[in-house]
């Protein structure tokens, strides 16, 4: 990350505190700053975002639905305390865990052992730090076992049950800057298709300002949609840390959709860092991509650019986040500097209920051969 992204001060004022449903907009009118090299940024709403796009384009959104992944409990001294829950863990029976306080802070004290006493006497044990197993207390993250009386039968779940027991008593993650709770449709974008799976922990935001109005525009434009799936973690807002192991699939014909539209000169532009990761990583050295699915631990960043992703729809990361490695994986530093030194000086907003940016290179030339 760049000087200028890392000092970035962004006012705690910005952190958007409500959906824009509640600030008087509809979904698709918040903020969109468009960001080109060589170009003045623009100023639009997202219901423009077609106009921002070219004929032959093609939008790739994340279908991942969203869980109510945060449960209320107690520990063991009797303090409140909410479980997050981040997903199955990718090589244990296990789940990944986060504990946070009753008003969205870091809870600094876990420890290696715990129970934590959920509703209907449920219990979360926190078998081990993730992913690092030898630090006993103070962890961000946990491997957990549930046992869940009434939705498992086998003892400590690891299947099934707590995905059931979660959607009968959970709720939407949520965080200290927002005014208060919602219902788990405030944090699902219209797009999401429920598979039976556990999906995502917390929302794919930067699909969130798309609306049946702009689906309906981008068909007019001429600009293809492609639909993939990535199911997120809980998210990774401290510095140095990296994106967790995700689960994701890409269809054929989300493959093939990419494949004729950088054959015909069009840009792949991917809705949300979600997306990004999941097409980059079925892309092979030559840009090519092929049909996928599994667990991905693909870390965007200097190292290893953008390969076929030309463009990007995101949100506002917080500065230091490791979102801002992928923003400059796709984008260069250049860019995303500019865009996020005029998103604090125009006040956009920050966090899942906050503003857009459109991101767009040049895009990434296509390598011919077999």
């Amino acid at each position: 990350m760049t000087a200028l992204t890392t000092a970035l001060h962004v006012p705690p004022e910005l952190a958007a505190a409500e959906p824009p449903e509640e600030r008087g907009l509809a979904r698709d009118e918040v903020r969109l700053l468009v960001a080109e090299p060589a170009r003045p940024l623009r100023h639009l709403r997202f219901r423009d975002l077609p106009s921002a796009l070219r004929p032959g384009d093609l939008l790739v959104l994340n279908t991942s639905d969203t869980e109510p992944a945060a449960v209320d409990g107690r520990r063991a001294d009797g303090r409140p305390v909410a479980v997050h829950v981040s997903g199955p863990a990718r090589e244990d029976p296990g789940w990944v865990v986060e504990l946070r306080t009753d008003d969205g802070e870091r809870v600094r004290d876990g420890r290696a052992g715990e129970r934590v006493a959920l509703p209907g006497g449920a219990t979360a044990h926190l078998r081990a730090a993730h992913p690092d197993p030898a630090v006993a207390v103070g962890s961000r993250l946990w491997l957990a076992e549930f046992h869940t009386p009434g939705f498992d039968t086998t003892g400590f779940d690891s299947g099934a049950a707590l995905p059931a027991y979660l959607r009968a008593v959970g709720r939407p993650i949520s965080y200290s800057y927002l005014a208060r709770r919602r219902a788990l449709p405030v944090h699902r974008t219209v797009h999401a298709e429920p598979d039976g799976d556990f999906a995502s922990a917390e929302m794919p935001s930067a699909g969130r300002p798309v609306s049946g109005a702009v689906l309906d525009g981008l068909r007019a434009r001429g600009v293809r949609v492609a639909r993939v799936v990535l199911h997120t973690g809980v998210s990774s807002p401290e510095a140095g840390e990296v994106p967790l192991p995700e689960r994701y699939a890409v269809p054929a014909d989300a493959a093939a959709a990419v494949h004729a539209t950088r054959s015909a000169g069009g840009r792949v532009v991917a809705v949300g860092t979600t997306v990004t990761r999941a097409l980059e990583t079925v892309a092979d050295g030559a840009g090519r991509v092929r049909p996928g699915s599994g667990w991905t631990d693909l870390v965007l960043g200097p190292d290893r650019p953008a390969r076929v992703v030309d463009g990007l729809v995101t949100g506002w990361h917080e500065p230091r986040a490791s979102h801002l490695l992928l923003l400059e994986a796709v984008a260069g530093a250049e860019l995303v500097d500019r865009a996020y030194a005029a998103a604090v000086e125009r006040g956009y907003l920050w966090h899942e209920f906050g503003d857009s940016c459109l991101l767009l290179p040049e895009p990434i030339p296509v390598r011919r051969g077999r």
